[in-house]
């Protein structure tokens, strides 16, 4: 390839079978491997990640979003999607899509004895509300012109007067 094309694939092409992951264990539920693949590329709007779990686990708290669309699509093993309340069967071929909003909290679960991998691509909305239903928290996040500018995780609780502590 001459530079310019060089230049361009480095902008636009990654390919997740040689994308260097990252590993995560927090026992008892959590382990598992992957890599974001959106960063450093053109993608202005669009994330992507490719996630390995390990059976038995999960990769992430059971959660919602209030502006982010997600789409995953399993490309080895089988597993559960814990999704508004149910339990549905994923199995190899399988694509996900889950709007933003209340009704879908959600959460991928290796339920085999095998890995399970898939493929997650969601929109980069900011500002970005998340629910964590199991544990009763959120977490509201906004990007600045450098990379995150806001970022707070707590748990939910009575709101406050609008006016309160103000002068």
């Amino acid at each position: 390839m001459n530079d310019r094309a060089t230049a361009l694939a480095a902008l636009l092409i990654r390919n997740f079978n040689d994308a260097p992951m990252d590993s995560f264990v927090r026992e008892p539920l959590y382990e598992s491997k992957g890599a974001r693949l959106a960063r450093g590329t053109a993608a202005k709007k669009l994330g992507a990640s490719v996630d390995i779990v390990a059976p038995g686990k999960v990769t992430c708290p059971y959660h919602l979003h209030h502006a982010q669309e997600e789409m995953f699509v399993v490309l080895e093993g089988e597993g559960t999607l814990r999704v508004a309340g149910e339990m549905l069967p994923l199995r190899t071929g399988d694509v996900v899509f889950i709007p933003a909003g209340p009704d879908y909290p959600h959460q991928i679960v290796n339920s085999s004895t095998r890995p399970l991998k898939y493929l997650s691509i969601s929109t980069q909305e900011s500002p970005e509300i998340c629910e964590y239903p199991d544990s009763n928290k959120f977490m509201a996040e906004a990007a600045g012109s450098r990379g995150r500018g806001f970022d707070v995780i707590q748990p939910k609780q009575p709101s406050v007067d609008y006016w309160q502590d103000e002068p």
